[in-house]
């Protein structure tokens, strides 16, 4: 990896950082903020010139919010490009596959039947691990589906497994709503996307998953590029392709249910940032999966900024955003890919 590609990255990060908690209803100057955040440094005092009142807003609300979209876009765009990896498919996707619709629809059983007005404080192991199983299940049936096919089947079959478990998932999360009418409020308002938070426990929740997520997605960046000659090749160079395809599948799908159950259904991150980090940077998985994991954060966070004030003092759904950013790279996306989808 070149070190301009990591200092990029690091610095849109801390791009988004500045902007995520100086711009909101009460806005506050970027240097103030960022000497605020200075002084949650060990050892570092700055007179930042904001008052009490603007210290807890930096402190107890913008900041934990921007921290988890950090965690929870790195989560998406890295498992985003495992996907695509393991699935050898340029249009995989933790939002396409079908994996993030059942993490979803794990998510709203446990909302809609827990009898919990805010299950993510309520049930801190409960709501991540429903998810997880959800997502796992969805991208197995995905696979199972997609392999139907034989090995004559085009990468496009894959998505077209994944646009099935996504329509059956999606019923089943609309006959729990139906069932249980109390909770459509609060349902659709997570399906749409919310970086909403009342402080760090959400963080608190979500780090350990990404923490483990990375670990095991990023330890595994080498094999990612020898599945991608060919399973008969990589078993010549000592790799065992099905194991570590499900060790992969099993991390990422981990990562996609802790980012679904902290934010609900954010769409397009797993394709946008993944295929970005392709073109600019190179087409290795040792570069591709950690430059996607560091932008996709600063990505979502800078996303999250222009939900909160492009309507102001509305607040636009961040899934929204992402969908309408995303749904035009997907069509280029597409485009390019014919000739390997055909």
């Amino acid at each position: 990896m070149r070190k301009r590609w990591l200092a990029a990255a690091v610095l849109s990060v801390l791009v988004a950082l500045v902007a995520g908690v100086s711009l909101g209803p009460v806005s506050m100057p970027p240097g103030r903020v960022a000497a605020e955040l200075l002084n949650l440094l060990p050892g570092v005092h700055l007179d930042s010139g904001l008052t009490a009142g603007e210290i807890a807003i930096v402190t107890q609300l913008r900041l934990p919010r921007v921290v988890l979209g950090l965690l929870v876009g790195g989560l998406l765009a890295l498992a985003g490009g495992a996907y695509q990896g393991v699935f050898r498919n340029p249009l995989a996707d933790p939002y396409l596959l079908g994996v993030a619709a059942g993490a979803g629809l794990a998510v709203t059983a446990v909302i809609a039947l827990g009898g919990t007005t805010d299950p993510l404080a309520g049930l801190p192991v409960t709501v991540p691990l429903a998810a997880f199983l959800g997502a796992l299940g969805a991208v197995t049936l995905t696979y199972l589906l997609g392999a139907a096919g034989g090995k004559g089947r085009s990468p496009a079959t894959l998505i077209l497994a994944g646009v099935a478990v996504s329509a059956f998932f999606s019923a089943g999360q609309t006959y729990l709503l139906q069932r249980h009418s109390d909770s459509i409020q609060q349902v659709y308002s997570w399906l749409l996307g919310r970086l909403a938070t009342a402080g760090w426990h959400d963080v608190l929740l979500v780090l350990p998953y990404f923490l483990l997520t990375a670990v095991v997605v990023l330890l595994h960046r080498r094999e990612l590029d020898v599945l991608s000659v060919g399973d008969d090749e990589a078993t010549s160079l000592g790799l065992h392709p099905q194991r570590s395809r499900y060790l992969l599948i099993a991390a990422a799908s981990l990562g996609t249910a802790a980012a679904v159950s902290a934010s609900g259904l954010i769409g397009f991150v797993g394709i946008i940032v993944p295929h970005t980090v392709r073109l600019l940077a190179g087409s290795s998985y040792r570069v591709i999966l950690p430059l996607s994991m560091i932008f996709g954060g600063a990505f979502l966070a800078l996303t999250d900024v222009v939900a909160r004030t492009a309507a102001a003092p509305a607040e636009i759904p961040i899934g929204v955003v992402t969908a309408l950013l995303g749904g035009p790279f997907f069509v280029l996306v597409l485009r390019t890919a014919r000739r390997v989808l055909s």
